[in-house]
């Protein structure tokens, strides 16, 4: 079906940020077409938190985004928040819970979250196309007014008045993840912040790889931590994973945002534990136990073993415990407790969930998302440098950016 002539606002992604926009803009009694060059909506909604949705977080602060000015999502997160976006899922009836650390996931699936938003937008009249490539776009001559864009599409010509970006950024390829949102600022000459994948993982060197090929499948809770680019230390207390390509888990995917290549990690095994103190208790309690046996009561056997065979050399071998004097002690636990990583590189945007940079802060206005110096241009969501830690962050600052510009466009 082809697309009308003309409307109030087009909105370019059909995902998180761009439904959300449509249905508040809807409300407000603008009419809405939203467009999508996939073959259907929501597509990264319905595969995220296990095909569950991670929706948002209870505990969304300002702290869990990242952006070159930190300052610029308050806004936008404190006029919808966490509480907002859930009294729209209580008012639709979608039974949901916490899983750990604020994380509200759906009970059923993700597809109720997106029936939700379709919902939304059916009440407020936003018509929604799919298969609809984005073949140019013209800005109209002041003569045009309302009208200020002309959008030429695979599906026809389209005329608006606000031209809203909502296509999300470069993860997940094959999602059908593209750069038209940078294209876009690039053709209005909005400046741009340096793109890179973010919450994706970590790979390791053959090295490495043979190394750790024991541990593979293994998970533990860890204590991981660099130091970002302005020098301060970021940690995160969460499951590290060993796969057949490095590391990955929530600690990790959440310190691969701030992590810079070349840069070591460093990784607390065991960051509950007071491990000098435990291996001296089982000195005297158990003093013939080999330290492989103790440490992997406290790990698992196998990452137990591959680190006690690593550091073999440092320890004089893996002996019972009353072998060992204080110092060997005191190295046993800096080890174990301060690893440090240089990691090969990340597995790239082919999984990482987010991407981080994109349209810089300093050229939208952070009340409305509305480009300072480009009349009825907004950018939402990923393709906007503000990235959201693991946890239901992302979706929240989708919610929060769409209804934003959905507020004024």
């Amino acid at each position: 079906m082809p697309l009308p002539r003309q409307t109030d606002v087009l909105i370019i992604g059909a995902g998180a940020a761009g439904l959300m926009c449509a249905a508040v803009a809807g409300r407000r009694g603008r009419q809405v077409v939203v467009v999508d060059h996939a073959n259907k909506v929501g597509k990264k909604i319905l595969m995220s938190g296990g095909g569950r949705c991670n929706f948002t977080n209870l505990h969304t602060l300002p702290d869990n985004f990242l952006s070159d000015n930190p300052h610029f999502c308050k806004s936008a997160l404190s006029r919808f928040t966490q509480w907002d976006f859930l009294a729209l899922v209580q008012k639709h009836q979608i039974p949901y819970h916490e899983k750990k650390l604020g994380q509200l996931f759906c009970d059923n699936k993700a597809q109720d979250i997106l029936n939700m938003l379709l919902a939304e937008c059916a009440d407020a009249k936003a018509a929604i196309y799919t298969h609809c490539q984005i073949e140019k776009i013209t800005a109209l001559s002041t003569t045009d007014l309302p009208l200020r864009y002309r959008v030429h599409t695979s599906l026809g010509n389209i005329s608006c008045e606000s031209l809203v970006v909502a296509t999300g950024g470069l993860s997940i390829p094959t999602m059908g993840a593209t750069g038209l949102g940078y294209e876009v600022a690039t053709q209005f000459n909005l400046p741009l912040k340096p793109r890179s994948a973010g919450l994706v993982p970590f790979t390791l060197t053959p090295a490495q790889l043979a190394v750790f090929s024991s541990c593979v499948g293994n998970a533990i809770e860890v204590c991981v931590s660099c130091n970002d680019d302005k020098g301060n230390e970021k940690s995160f207390v969460e499951n590290l994973l060993f796969t057949h390509r490095g590391l990955s888990g929530p600690a990790i995917l959440q310190i691969s945002s701030y992590w810079k290549p070349g840069q070591s990690i460093q990784v607390n095994l065991l960051p509950h534990v007071n491990l000098i103190e435990h291996l001296r208790m089982q000195q005297q309690q158990r003093p013939k136990v080999l330290l492989s046996t103790v440490m992997g009561e406290l790990l698992t056997k196998n990452i137990a073993q591959v680190f006690c065979d690593l550091w073999d050399a440092q320890w004089k071998g893996n002996r019972p415990l009353n072998q060992y004097g204080i110092k060997d002690i005191q190295t046993i636990a800096t080890q174990f407790q301060s690893w440090q990583l240089l990691p090969a590189g990340t597995e790239g945007y082919r999984t990482a969930e987010v991407t981080l940079g994109g349209v810089d802060t300093s050229c939208l206005s952070s009340k409305t998302l509305e480009a300072n110096h480009q009349p009825g241009l907004y950018f939402i969501g990923e393709v906007v440098d503000v990235t959201g830690h693991l946890g239901g962050f992302n979706f929240q600052w989708a919610w929060a950016s769409g209804n934003a510009a959905g507020t004024f466009c």
